[in-house]
């Protein structure tokens, strides 16, 4: 298997993507410089090492995968990002958040939340009954949602409140949440 890196640096001109930004992922001579191309191509490589429940191989489930995957990249993260911005990280530089814009965030958040508890009414996860990379890119923000007031959003849905419970319960997600803890991530 040809050696794996991620690169970190921004400016150096061997990692920079196209955007100039971070992550940038080295696999011999393909270099991807997305995150949900980098999973991707990182649940297929590992798919054979007993991860299989990441990805499909099937085309059939492998759509519902890709379906779920752009749900999560265009329609939640964008009012995610908001909320997070407004409820965590502007507070961490002692600026307030803008009442309007959560209110906004909020609002649109929910129209998407509604969308997955039906879904969920139907599936254990977004695209099947097992656990995807569809899933998986939710963890990120729904960990920082969690401790915020916008929980209410998650936690008022039976079915999607489950679903959080579930996945951010993951053993392997809680190894992230440590070495976040201890910089290490």
């Amino acid at each position: 298997m040809a050696a794996r890196k991620v690169h970190g640096s921004l400016y150096s001109p061997a990692t920079m993507k196209p955007f100039g930004q971070v992550p940038v992922y080295e696999d011999g001579d393909v270099k991807l410089f997305e995150s949900r191309a980098i999973i991707r191509s990182m649940a297929h490589a590992y798919a054979k090492k007993g991860n299989h429940e990441l990805i499909y191989w099937e085309p059939k489930k492998q759509a519902l995968v890709s379906n779920w995957v752009d749900v999560e990249d265009h329609h939640f993260e964008p009012p995610a990002l908001k909320l997070i911005s407004e409820l965590v990280f502007k507070p961490m530089k002692g600026l307030a958040a803008e009442e309007v814009v959560v209110a906004e965030a909020e609002a649109e958040l929910a129209k998407v939340l509604d969308v997955y508890e039906a879904r969920l009414s139907k599936s254990k996860y977004l695209a099947s009954d097992k656990f995807t990379i569809a899933d998986l890119l939710h963890l990120p923000n729904l960990n920082y949602l969690m401790g915020t007031p916008a929980k209410k959003l998650l936690e008022s849905r039976p079915c999607v409140r489950a679903w959080c419970d579930d996945i951010l319960a993951r053993p392997a997600w809680a190894k992230v949440v440590e070495m976040k803890k201890k910089g290490q991530a």
